[in-house]
């Protein structure tokens, strides 16, 4: 249904670290309000509702409104929000003020300037029930695994072959993030190409899901932020720290169904200084980093959206079962840290983005001596 309006309704996250205490920690209340204050004066009647939060050091801006997808006036609010609460970070003293705002000026949109967005324009359901995760101290591809299992395999989504609305099953469009002139993306169905989509989702530094789209209806199911930010400044600085919505129910996965891959806390890229490989951890809404500048979490806000309207959230992650996978993750998270720098505990060295070490393997390269054989 279209919503009282007559027009479709959009969903549109937007997220980024603009400062934090005690180093990547958490942003400040202080800084929060001045978001969320920026938004409220100035949305004019732009925006049906919105809701700002955090997870870790980065603050979201998740809105609902008419305009539809990459709408400059939406964008440009979230941007001069995040440029307003830099003013409070940098006058706060905060760490890494303003750190994921790449560009010095708005140009129309958010994407390529470093926050981190996604978003998706539908006409609503009676009932619209969506999932909103954060993820912070790692890059898009986290989310690789539990998407390809909660779209693709019915060990985890049973509504693939109880749901006559799943039977056909779901696009994956995947993008190559290497390539950075334009977006490459590659659009493959599932369950038919399941290998092909699992051989290019098994590199999630390079390959990462773009979108889902229902085959049954044609609609989007779910959207995830691409950005890596090293593509855009050229060098490192900071953690890509995805977002990612998915809408669940009826011709989509259960909302269960979607939460289920979670539990794994699979080893993905991030952790401290953006460089090593941790398990990604669900954690609770407004949760700070900790251990190692992490591990790796991901948070998960469950609405509703009606007439444009946002229901209060639910904390997905906030029950005694995933204290227990928390538990499990955490020892997972110990076990590859007692590995400090070495192999498989730190990223390939074609992914460390930290320029001290390329530095220090110019100059030792310059000290081998080739040897001639007896």
């Amino acid at each position: 249904m279209e919503n009282k309006i007559g027009q479709k309704t959009t969903i549109t996250a937007i997220k980024a670290d603009i400062g934090s205490i005690g180093g990547h920690i958490k942003p400040s209340q202080r800084l929060l309000d001045s978001v969320k204050q920026y938004i409220e004066q100035n949305q004019k009647d732009l925006l049906t509702d919105h809701k700002i939060t955090f997870t870790g050091d980065d603050i979201a801006i998740l809105c609902a409104h008419t305009k539809g997808e990459n709408n400059d006036d939406v964008h440009h609010l979230a941007w001069d929000a995040f440029k307003f609460g830099t003013e409070t970070a940098f006058d706060q003293g905060l760490y890494g003020a303003g750190q994921d705002l790449l560009k010095d000026s708005f140009s129309g949109n958010v994407k390529g300037l470093g926050p981190a967005v996604c978003e998706m324009e539908f006409n609503e359901r009676p009932n619209e029930p969506f999932l909103f995760f954060a993820a912070d101290k790692t890059d898009p591809g986290a989310y690789n695994l539990p998407i390809y299992l909660g779209f693709n395999d019915p060990m985890y989504c049973s509504g693939l072959i109880l749901s006559p609305n799943m039977a056909k099953g779901f696009q994956f469009d995947i993008m190559d993030v290497s390539y950075v002139d334009a977006d490459k993306i590659i659009s493959l169905n599932a369950p038919e190409e399941s290998y092909d989509i699992a051989a290019l989702l098994r590199d999630p530094e390079r390959f990462v899901v773009e979108k889902i789209i229902s085959r049954e209806t044609g609609e989007k199911a779910a959207v995830v932020s691409t950005t890596r930010l090293r593509n855009i400044a050229g060098k490192y600085t900071g953690k890509d720290d995805p977002i990612c919505l998915v809408r669940t129910q009826g011709a989509f996965p259960a909302t269960g169904e979607i939460l289920a891959p979670y539990h794994i806390g699979p080893y993905v890229a991030g952790f401290m200084r953006g460089s090593h490989t941790g398990p990604l951890m669900p954690v609770k809404q407004m949760c700070p980093t900790s251990f190692f500048d992490g591990p790796p979490l991901v948070s998960c806000a469950a609405y509703c959206v009606h007439n444009g309207k946002l229901t209060e959230s639910v904390d997905a992650f906030d029950h005694p079962f995933w204290d227990h996978v928390r538990d499990n993750i955490s020892r997972k998270a110990l076990e590859i840290r007692k590995q400090g720098f070495f192999g498989n505990a730190m990223l390939p060295y074609s992914e460390l983005e930290y320029g001290g070490i390329v530095d220090k393997m110019k100059k030792l390269e310059n000290r081998f001596k080739i040897q001639n054989k007896d």
